[in-house]
């Protein structure tokens, strides 16, 4: 199988050695995103600010592959403040609709740029 390579001005360029997402076949692997504004390449300010910002970039790496978040599968999240967890729910729930995708959460101390929360997903297509 080929793989093929995802890339959107909508989501921030990649900060190092890495892809936006990855598809094979009609599966997609989309890197960790963070809060970086794809206008400036600045982290927004603010938790529950970040939570949205990442989800919007992961939205759009989603569509620049051909899907929406509503084709994720899985979601891993990463959190600096594991007592965030509820509002990371909360901020979620409008980005995402039932069915959920399958989630892991994973408490760490730091993030790239100072964030404080990533999000990475696999997508699959129809």
């Amino acid at each position: 199988m080929s793989k093929t390579i995802v890339s959107t001005a909508g989501a921030p360029a990649a900060i190092g050695p890495y892809s936006q997402a990855v598809r094979v076949g009609n599966v997609v692997y989309l890197s960790g995103q963070i809060a970086l504004d794809p206008e400036n390449g600045q982290l927004v300010d603010g938790f529950e600010h970040q939570v949205d910002r990442a989800f919007r970039n992961l939205r759009a790496v989603a569509e620049a592959a051909g899907g929406s978040l509503s084709d994720v599968v899985k979601l891993t999240l990463f959190l600096t403040d594991l007592s965030h967890f509820p509002k990371v729910n909360e901020i979620m729930q409008q980005h995402f609709a039932q069915p959920y995708p399958a989630r892991s959460t994973v408490g760490v101390a730091s993030l790239p740029r100072g964030a404080q929360f990533e999000v990475e997903a696999t997508m699959v297509l129809s």
